[in-house]
């Protein structure tokens, strides 16, 4: 299980980095067309959207696969109400975690 997991490290960094890294490397990355400027700014909001699907809609207690509906589904709503309002994803993750943490300490969840 822990060689998948760094495989699929790997995998996502080869995806990720290169859309990341590219304003770096490109000098002149504002003269690029404005759909693909969209498209760099989304990637990484994407991917944290894709992980968070996987780890909260597609697993379910005791880590079987499965539907599962917990205080993870708030706390993404939460996290991306707070990013869309705020544009800020700094704010819309710390309050995420702030209400599952407490959620799981108070036994709620």
């Amino acid at each position: 299980m822990n060689g998948q997991l760094v495989v699929l490290a790997v995998l996502m960094f080869g995806a990720t980095y290169p859309s990341r890294a590219l304003p770096l490397l490109a000098p002149r990355m504002d003269r690029l067309p404005a759909p693909a400027l969209a498209y760099l700014r989304l990637v990484g909001p994407a991917v944290l959207a894709a992980l968070a699907v996987v780890n909260v809609v597609a697993v379910g207690p005791g880590g079987r696969a499965g539907f599962h509906v917990g205080i993870e589904w708030l706390a993404v709503l939460v996290c991306m109400g707070l990013t869309a309002w705020r544009r800020n994803l700094l704010v819309g993750l710390t309050a995420a975690i702030m209400l599952t943490a407490v959620a799981r300490a108070t036994g709620v969840a």
